[in-house]
């Protein structure tokens, strides 16, 4: 089965983020924690509504270690807005069969880096 968090990431970092609602299951549910509050929700539609609340920056996430076991997989890596890293993450995700993520957890700080960061 091919990795489905590389690509829900690239699509979150492209030009129209509402692509990665196709890598998702109706009933998916999520928390992303953010520095000061939490993201959640119950259904694709939440997180449509949590892409469209997000702030337009030229962000990426560069994935430098990534593992999966079974339908798990995890990644982690550092976002850059503007070409300047701002924060770490850690992120996991149940993926179904069909490919697509059931639930994701993802973790996001500026104040702690897990591994040392490449130069």
């Amino acid at each position: 089965m091919a990795s489905v968090l590389p690509a829900y990431m690239a699509r979150m970092d492209g030009d129209d983020p509402e692509q990665a609602l196709e890598l998702l299951e109706p009933d998916f549910r999520f928390l992303i924690a953010l520095p000061g509050r939490e993201a959640t929700g119950r259904s694709k539609e939440d997180f449509a509504a949590y892409i469209a609340g997000r702030n337009a920056v030229a962000r990426e996430h560069r994935i430098l270690r990534s593992s999966s076991d079974g339908d798990l997989e995890t990644v982690y890596g550092v976002v850059t807005e503007s070409g300047k890293t701002v924060g770490s993450f850690l992120s996991a995700a149940v993926v179904t069969p069909g490919g697509r993520m059931a639930r994701y957890q993802s973790y996001f700080t500026t104040t702690y880096d897990l591994i040392d960061l490449p130069e």
